[in-house]
């Protein structure tokens, strides 16, 4: 895993300033601390970089990027990890070519020439986000892998393209001026992103599964994006027909599979492990294929509602794992907010990526630099409490009204913790979402349901100026109405959390973001597109039987599990929020009197300082349940955080901070 950044210019004679581009990977030092490297094409306008963490070829000369074809032809940047790369390096070897490296990266310079972008990505297995110049046809081509594991943004100004692995990777370029979107702002109140959008005006995404192609014509960029995968679920009258043993077995091989490719490294592999099936599953199924014990990372909370660590413990023993157990309260996890944020750039409604950011820190200063994870279970096999929501009120017209309404108290009380959160407090219908849909999806409701409370918390032009803005209608436009007909309301549900949830939250301030903050490289084995592919023709009362979620992958599991975990119910990892502790809450007091201030908030002109006042009033009413405090303690976090977010990114100058950074590290022309 690694950082990587560049600058392609309209005018092909116009120079690249190469220390900007190594300022670029510099202030992205924390992806790639083993190295860097530039390469431009003088001729051509176009320059790339790149922030080195080596796991793959750990040779410091031979793995260097960016590569340049053996014909001068292609640039490349990569950030990520191919696997199975052996398998084709072999065959085109066999073919008659040699490589350069040992570097999975490399097999992109071999594919690309034979068969084009779009005969090259289905051989491309793994977390990636990557950049590919060619000369011949005057393109670029920016491309992230099928889920979205690995960032990648870009901006257009001036004339020239600038894209990074990280937006402070494009705010290092002295040219691109971040600023609020009001848009960006909105979104970031209340949880969910539009899909492929940031928070600044002008910054987007490349999504998950896409292809950004930035090619040449004349005096201009002409900039095109297409998708080259999808998730791809069968219309309910397609789906084909298979057995309850079969289904169990294509599970157990398909993610052994993805965990044997995942194990791959040329330094040592450990493990997250919390008290969920999906760690726990990753965990048995790597000790059981290594030679030795294998490091499992585990989080434990102070509060015994959100602490998962005693399950982790029992399952780490079962299969002779090296258990690090890290414990946290109040004090570590809103004393670490404002560094977490520098590196999620976006807000975070729950400290859990505070908790996984020292978590990643802990595991660096452990001497390792790469985990497997077990972010995708929940998406791919119907583990979260909405998909039993949406599947029982909207894919079972058997249920009369009557026994929906009993699924719904039943659903509520069983996830009382998470209401205001993972579930919202009532039910939200938005009409452009169920226009799209046929519903309004359970995962965005309790995120709907804090447009609520968003306008009076904006400064007033800004209030104004959105006063008719629809985030349902914003979301439901990116949706691919394609993959939404004639599907059950399980895919449904399982489709939209991907296209949001998964890509927006838990892959970036729960995941990748958090992780490579300290160098450190996860791999979910659940989110291989392979096991994906077989894992979405699953019929869904396999995945959801009854009561139970994610059945098919614990009896795939069954062997592996602890008997405690086989039948207990789904339990969402998440911090403790902030009104549950009296010592977490002065700790989240002290940012807010600092960010919150009058002084603060009048300087930003983001938000209105009386609005944020009203909320903490609310807050503090005896009257007031605990869910609707979870949901405002989720707004709070929102509100420092994009606060923090003006003084990291807008207040300061990063292209000055960039330039010094690379002082600091030696990373100079």
């Amino acid at each position: 895993m690694c950082g990587i950044a560049g600058v392609i210019h309209t005018q092909k004679n116009e120079e690249i300033n190469p220390q900007t581009l190594v300022n670029m990977a510099a202030i992205q030092h924390h992806r790639g601390p083993d190295g860097f490297g530039y390469q431009t094409f003088k001729d051509h306008g176009v320059g790339f970089s790149h922030a080195r963490l080596s796991i793959i070829d750990l040779d410091e000369n031979r793995g260097k990027q960016p590569f340049v074809s053996g014909d001068g032809n292609l640039l490349l940047a990569h950030n990520g990890e191919f696997y199975d790369y052996q398998r084709i390096r072999a065959r085109l070897t066999a073919q008659g070519d040699r490589f350069a490296s040992k570097s999975d990266s490399e097999i992109i310079l071999h594919l690309y020439p034979r068969m084009g972008i779009e005969g090259t990505l289905p051989y491309l297995r793994g977390e990636f986000a990557f950049a590919l110049y060619d000369k011949k046809i005057e393109t670029s081509f920016l491309v992230r892998d099928r889920f979205g594991i690995k960032p990648l943004y870009w901006t257009q100004v001036n004339g020239k393209v600038i894209f990074g692995s990280e937006l402070k990777v494009l705010f290092a370029h002295p040219e691109v001026k971040p600023k609020f979107s009001n848009e960006g702002l909105y979104h970031q109140l209340i949880q969910t992103m539009v899909p492929g959008s940031t928070a600044f005006e002008g910054i987007h995404q490349v999504k998950p599964g896409h292809v950004v192609s930035i090619k040449r014509k004349g005096e201009a960029l002409e900039i095109n994006e297409h998708k080259y995968w999808d998730l791809d679920f069968p219309q309910e009258r397609d789906r084909p027909e298979i057995g309850e043993e079969e289904a169990i077995e294509q599970v157990r091989e398909s993610l052994l599979n993805a965990v044997d490719l995942r194990m791959v490294a040329d330094v040592p592999v450990g493990s997250y492990l919390s008290g969920g099936i999906d760690s726990c599953a990753i965990l048995g199924l790597a000790s059981a294929s290594s030679q030795g014990p294998v490091k499992a990372f585990t989080i434990g909370f102070d509060d015994k509602n959100y602490d998962e660590s005693a399950i982790a413990t029992e399952m780490a023993e079962s299969c002779g794992a090296d258990q690090d157990i890290m414990r946290l309260s109040g004090n570590e996890l809103y004393g670490h907010f404002e560094k977490t944020l520098w590196h999620t750039e976006r807000t975070i409604y729950n400290t859990l990526g505070v908790a996984k950011y020292l978590m990643s820190q802990h595991v660096n200063n452990s001497n390792y630099k790469v985990v497997m994870t077990g972010e995708g279970s929940d998406e791919l096999f119907g583990g979260y409490p909405a998909f039993r929501r949406d599947m029982f009120l909207h894919g079972l017209d058997s249920l009369s009204a009557d026994e929906k309404e009993e699924w719904h108290s039943l659903l509520n009380e069983s996830n009382a913790l998470f209401t205001g959160a993972m579930l919202s407090r009532d039910q939200v219908d938005d009409k452009d979402l169920h226009f799209r849909v046929g519903f309004t999806p359970s995962c965005l409701q309790p995120w709907l349901a804090c447009a609520d409370y968003v306008p009076n918390l904006l400064e007033k032009s800004k209030r104004e100026e959105l006063s008719d803005y629809s985030p349902g209608a914003a979301i439901a436009d990116t949706l691919d109405e394609d993959q939404l007909k004639g599907r059950h309301a399980l895919d449904k549900a399982q489709y939209v959390w991907c296209k949001t949830m998964l890509e927006g939250q838990i892959l970036t301030w729960g995941g990748d973001r958090v992780d490579m903050a300290n160098s450190m490289e996860a791999r979910p084995a659940f989110l291989d597109h392979h096991l994906a592919k077989m894992a979405v023709n699953l019929p869904p009362e396999y995945r959801i039987k009854g009561r139970t979620e994610k059945w098919v992958l614990r009896e795939a599991m069954k062997g592996i599990l602890p008997e405690v975990l086989y039948k207990r119910e789904k339990f969402a990892f998440m911090a403790p929020p902030a009104h549950t502790d009296e010592t977490k809450w002065k700790q989240m007091k002290q940012i807010s009197d600092k960010y919150l201030s009058r002084e603060r908030i009048e300087d930003a002109g983001l938000l209105s300082y009386d609005g944020v006042c009203d909320l903490f009033d609310r807050h503090d009413k005896p009257e007031v349940s605990t869910a609707e405090k979870v949901q405002m303690d989720a707004i709070i976090n929102h509100l420092m955080g994009v606060q923090v977010l003006h003084e990291h990114f807008i207040n300061t100058n990063v292209p000055a901070l960039a330039e010094q950074r690379a002082k600091e590290l030696g990373w100079t022309v």
